[in-house]
C-alpha cells in the first residue's frame, strides 16, 4: 500500500501562485507514475497534471498549460504541482494520485492510490 499526503493548498489572489506538495509513504519502492487532479463542487474529478515514474515526460491539460508544473523528488517520494497566474476557475480540492508502473497515465480510473485531497481557493 502507498499512503499519499497533499499539503500546500489554501486561499490566493487571482494572479497568485501556489505550491502543492504530494508525500508518499509505504511501499513506495518501484516505479509509480504520478497525477495531480482537482473536483469543483458539483463538478468531476478531472485530470489536470501527469507524469511518468522518471518525472521525465509530463501532461497538462491545455487549460493549465503555460501556469502549472508537474514534477517529483525521488530522494523525498515527494510529487509537486506548481500552479502560477492562478484564475477563480482553478478553485477546486485538488487530488495527488498514483499508479504502479513506468508509464505516464492520464486515465482517472487507473490510479490506484489517492490523498484525501487539499482545498485550493482563488479569490479575491
Amino acid at each position: 500500500q502507498v499512503q499519499l499526503v497533499e499539503s500546500g493548498g489554501g486561499l490566493v489572489h487571482p494572479g497568485g501562485s501556489l505550491r502543492l506538495s504530494c508525500a508518499a509513504s509505504g511501499r513506495t519502492f518501484g516505479p509509480y507514475a504520478m497525477g495531480w487532479f482537482r473536483q469543483a463542487p458539483g463538478k468531476e474529478r478531472d485530470l489536470v497534471a501527469a507524469m511518468d515514474s522518471s518525472g521525465g515526460l509530463t501532461y497538462l491539460v491545455d487549460s493549465v498549460k503555460g501556469r502549472f508544473t508537474i514534477s517529483r523528488d525521488g530522494a523525498k517520494n515527494t510529487a509537486y504541482l506548481q500552479m502560477n497566474s492562478l484564475k477563480p476557475e482553478d478553485t477546486a480540492v485538488y487530488y495527488c494520485a498514483a499508479v504502479r508502473g513506468l508509464p505516464i497515465v492520464i486515465t482517472k480510473d487507473r490510479y490506484e492510490y489517492w490523498g484525501q485531497g487539499t482545498q485550493v481557493t482563488v479569490s479575491s
